[in-house]
Parts: C-alpha cells; structure tokens; sequence
C-alpha cells in the first residue's frame, strides 16, 4: 500500500514563517512543499479550471515527487450544470499529470443540501459515468448517503467513498474509514463545532488541532485493510494556523505504531 499524505492546497500566505521560510517566493512554494510532503489536493479547480499548462508548471517544480488529487469544478457538484466542454477541459487540464504518472483521483465534494434522493442518486451514477476509466472520490457530506447500500453501489461502480472527519453535528456523516475502492481517501476537516455552520470567514469552520486519540482509529483502520489496498490517502484541511503541519507529523507517528511507513517529513517543532 502506497501512503499518500499532504494537505487541501499548498499556497498559504498565513504558514510563512510557520512553514514556508521568510523571503521565499510564492512560485516557490511548491519546491518546498515538496521536500516535506509527498500529496497534495488541488482546491483551485474547484473555483476555475486551470490550463494544461499551468499543472504542467506545477509538475515541474515538485520535481516529481508529489501526486495530485485534483478536485472537480463546482459546476459538476454545486450548480449541477456542467458542460461537455468542461468535463473536456478538466481531463486535458490534468493531462500532464497523468501522463507523468502524478495524477491521483479526482475528488468530487457535494454539499450538504445534496441528499439521498432518487434525482441525485441518477445524477451521481451519470457523473461516475463521466469520470469513467479515471479515479473518482466523491464526498457526499450528507448523513442520508452514509450507509451499506451506497457503499456496496460504491464498490460495483469502483468509486472511492470519501471518508471525510466532520464535527460531530447533526446530519453530517460520522462513518469512520469506509473502503469502497483499492484506494482508500481520507479528507481530515477538523471537528469545530462552533464555527462549522456559524463562521465570518470559511476557513475558521478548519480551525482545529487533532489530538492524537482523534486520529489514532483512523491509523488502525488502514493497516487493517492494508492488504486489499494499493493506496491511500490522507489529506488535511485543517489549515488556517499551521494546524495540518502538526497533525500530519503526529499521524505519521500513529502510522508508524501499527508498522506502516509514511514517506514524509514534517517539520517538527523546535
């Protein structure tokens, strides 16, 4: 089993000083994010589609050694409204990528308001239908998709279930790791109840440190489906103050409890 593990971007003006040291270059920011982490989760699709070019840039200055999950257009998940010329878009965007063997699923984030209903499970089986002969996880952040007979649809389609971390809110999943695919997709949210659905600013709902105890279930569960895996990933948005460097160090130390080898380095305080 392959482990990927990095953070939901990597652009962050607020970690300078906290990981990106003074004076580097934005353009930069990748080089370095490279030697430390070895995944990312590209966010900026969500909002635009970039040109192909622009992943290319992207490939060449993480030399490599990152892989990228690249999330899909709001226009597939949101609106619900997205062309044949978008999905277009997107695949050749992300072709340099697969071509250099970085490219990892594309990731499909549907919002609360998408429950289960008999309308959005056919819009989901035609989105999967586009997405076919590629790696797709989707996040269905309802609790309504959150059961056996999704998952079992989820294994029969090879889709990736989205094991996502939520605060313990009403409505929201609290399912744990649920392996649908050879590749399991863990997105770690943080748990601020207080600011999930009451926020100023949307990155204060990701102001959250994990705990170890927090984390540690999900370290066990993939060692324990380690066998029927070729990948994992494992992806922290809880970003705003340098929380997700700290947690991905110490999930490392989890991983390495159970005999799983993580091939990052974190920076580590002092």
């Amino acid at each position: 089993m392959e482990l990927y593990l990095g953070t939901g971007g990597f652009s962050y003006p607020y970690w300078k000083g906290i990981f990106y040291p003074p004076g580097l270059k934005p353009r930069d920011y990748l080089w370095h994010y490279a030697r430390h982490f070895n995944a990312v989760e590209v966010n900026a699709s969500f909002y635009h589609v970039p040109a192909a070019k622009t992943f290319a840039g992207m490939l060449e200055r993480s030399d490599g050694r990152v892989r990228f999950a690249v999330k899909v257009h709001r226009s597939v998940t949101h609106a619900r409204d997205a062309t044949d010329e978008l999905y277009a878009r997107l695949f050749e965007a992300t072709r340099p990528l697969a071509e250099a063997g970085v490219l990892g699923p594309f990731v499909a984030q549907f919002p609360y308001a998408f429950h289960r209903t008999p309308a959005n499970r056919r819009y989901l089986l035609e989105v999967a239908r586009r997405f076919e002969g590629r790696r797709l996880a989707v996040e269905l952040r309802h609790a309504s998709w959150a059961r056996e007979p999704v998952w079992d649809a989820f294994r029969e389609l090879g889709l990736v279930w989205v094991s996502a971390d939520y605060p313990p809110l009403s409505g929201l999943p609290q399912s744990g790791l649920v392996v649908t695919a050879p590749v399991a997709y863990l997105r770690l949210m943080g748990r601020n109840a207080a600011k999930w659905w009451d926020h100023q600013e949307r990155e204060e709902r990701y102001d959250y440190l994990y705990a170890p105890e927090e984390l540690r279930p999900y370290a066990r569960g993939l060692a324990a489906h380690a066998g029927e895996l070729q990948e994992a990933w494992v992806i922290f948005h809880n970003t705003p103050r340098g929380q997700a460097l700290a947690n991905l160090g110490g999930f490392k130390d989890l991983l390495a409890e159970q005999g799983l080898v993580a091939p990052i380095e974190p920076p580590r305080p002092g």
